[in-house]
């Protein structure tokens, strides 16, 4: 095989990912990552479906599973915190997943394990960006931002949500592909109670607004805000910064109830703080030339979908397996073609797995108290005549309809 020369831009969890599966191939890999160390902040994060295959296939199950968060199930509580209806997690190691997966894990611990899994085998630049990308018929050259400039024979932007790299791909003035979904979330830390348990709590409060609470260590709880009131209120504040965002979320949940105080109370001093308005990336092409894209960068599900990871994993694999098939020999339009079918494979399984009902966001954030009563009440059937056990063992997690490739030539572990 011919040893390309490969930037991937990205140090999250797609970009070494695919660093992964190619170190297989022995190509020359560079990671460039904008953070001046491993991007391994973030909050809880699952595999479902195509994506435990491919983590299996990748040969990290058992560190996955020293990492995997114990966590119970999910709880749905009133504004005493009383709870009205409980989904157990499904760990039966089969069958459809429930609102906690069997793969639970911390997004910093996804990311160590791929580190670690790559570091030898590819080269981390943290601290650096990429400013231009200038295309020729046979490679990409490409500046960074400390002035030095080098070409490869592949450029891939794993850069996340608001890929920077997606835009120099698509052009000043062109239209961004994210589609907002209506809904804003924010997600940190806060320090931890007794009492707090390992499970997901869910607490819906009218005028669209909703919290929740995940324990992943004795140290920390995790906290969720989410709203579809005033989202473009909230939009503004993320350009503006922390504080600015504080202060809006601040004036929809103040005085919600059940624990909004503590959790406002810790959201003010979180030093992980983080803020965004949910969407999805559409996007009618995910490369150009020798430019691609990979995870969110090109075909974000939203974190609603439970799908963000799961696909970042299964569009690694098949842009590396294709890379593998397509490049087998020094030929000048084998990364065109790997570029090609990856699309052509992996567009089914995204397309299904960004399909969300527009009803969606009004589900996870109620307007009235009697829409939350409805939602309670049916998840309490729902599990009091055990049909949820039911479903976990007729149903699957997998996106249907679709069938994960196989790529002898990635040595893959079975």
């Amino acid at each position: 095989m011919a040893r390309l020369r490969i930037l991937i831009i990205g140090g999250g969890i797609a970009g070494p990912a695919l660093a992964l599966w190619l170190s297989k191939l022995d190509h020359d890999i560079t990671i460039v990552e904008r953070f001046d160390g491993l991007r391994d902040g973030g909050q809880q994060i699952d595999l479902r479906g195509q994506g435990v295959a491919v983590m299996k296939k990748m040969g990290i199950e058992r560190e996955v599973r020293a990492k995997v968060v114990d966590e119970q199930g999910a709880r749905f509580v009133n504004s005493a915190g009383v709870c009205q209806a409980f989904i157990s997690a499904n760990k039966t190691g089969s069958g459809k997943q429930s609102a906690s997966s069997e793969f639970e894990i911390m997004r910093r611990d996804l990311c160590r394990i791929l580190y670690d899994r790559t570091k030898e085998k590819a080269t981390y630049v943290f601290g650096t960006t990429v400013t231009s990308l200038q295309q020729s018929a046979s490679s990409v050259s490409v500046t960074f931002s400390d002035g030095s400039s080098a070409p490869f024979d592949l450029v891939v932007g794993a850069d996340g949500q608001n890929s920077r790299t997606r835009r120099q791909l698509l052009g000043a003035g062109a239209p961004d592909p994210f589609t907002p979904l209506g809904l804003c979330a924010a997600y940190f830390t806060i320090p931890p109670q007794p009492g707090d348990a390992n499970v997901v709590t869910i607490y819906h409060a009218p005028g669209g607004r909703a919290m929740a609470t995940r324990r992943d260590n004795p140290r920390a709880l995790q906290a969720y805000l989410m709203t579809t009131a005033d989202c473009a209120a909230l939009a503004s504040a993320l350009r503006e910064g922390p504080a600015a965002q504080h202060e809006a979320l601040a004036v929809i949940f103040e005085g919600c109830g059940w624990q909004s105080a503590r959790i406002l109370e810790g959201m003010r001093s979180a030093e992980d703080f983080y803020a965004q308005e949910v969407g999805q990336v559409k996007m009618d092409a995910w490369s150009e030339g020798r430019v691609v894209l990979l995870g969110d960068a090109a075909f974000c599900p939203s974190p609603i979908t439970g799908m963000g990871t799961s696909c970042a994993l299964v569009g690694a694999y098949v842009l590396a397996g294709e890379i593998a098939r397509s490049c087998r020999d020094a030929e000048a339009d084998g990364v065109l073609v790997a570029l090609k079918e990856y699309e052509r494979r992996l567009r089914p399984f995204v397309e299904k797995a960004q399909a969300v009902s527009s009803l969606y966001p009004r589900i996870a954030c109620p307007e009235s108290q009697w829409v939350i009563w409805l939602i309670h009440t049916v998840i309490w059937l729902i599990t009091t005549l055990r049909l949820d056990k039911l479903g976990s063992m007729l149903l699957s997690d997998d996106v249907g309809g679709w069938d994960l490739p196989s790529y002898s030539e990635l040595n893959v572990q079975e």
